[in-house]
């Protein structure tokens, strides 16, 4: 759960503390902001002035980020949103191929909870 400085933090704000933000570690989530590909959690937290241990984590942080515009990279790759989209589709299309290929034969729990009505009788 983010903090509610986290929460509250504009563009504007992420901007300029992209400015003051001197990061040389690597990070496997990033942004790009004025050219420059920062890490995302350590950028949000400068942003919102919150200390190291504050409870936003790199998803949610990702998360704002995307919503204020950003453009958002993990392990150097873009992350668009079509992607997302595309990857949500063929993931319901697995699940459906999935279970159409298990329909047929008696279902593991269905034998589990007939065995445990046959031992209490």
């Amino acid at each position: 759960m983010q903090s509610a400085r986290v929460s509250a933090l504009t563009r504007e704000d992420i901007t300029a503390a992209a400015g003051r933000l001197r990061s040389t570690r690597s990070a496997k989530w990033t942004v790009i902001v004025e050219g420059r590909e920062l890490p995302v959690r350590p950028l949000i937290l400068e942003a919102a002035g919150v200390p190291p241990n504050d409870p936003t984590n790199s998803h949610q942080a990702v998360k704002l980020l995307e919503d204020r515009g950003f453009e958002v990279r993990y392990e150097g790759k873009a992350i668009s949103k079509t992607t997302k989209v595309h990857s949500q589709v063929e993931v319901e299309d697995l699940i459906s191929r999935l279970r159409g290929c298990c329909k047929g034969g008696e279902s593991m729990v269905g034998a589990r909870e007939r065995e445990h009505r046959d031992d209490r009788y």
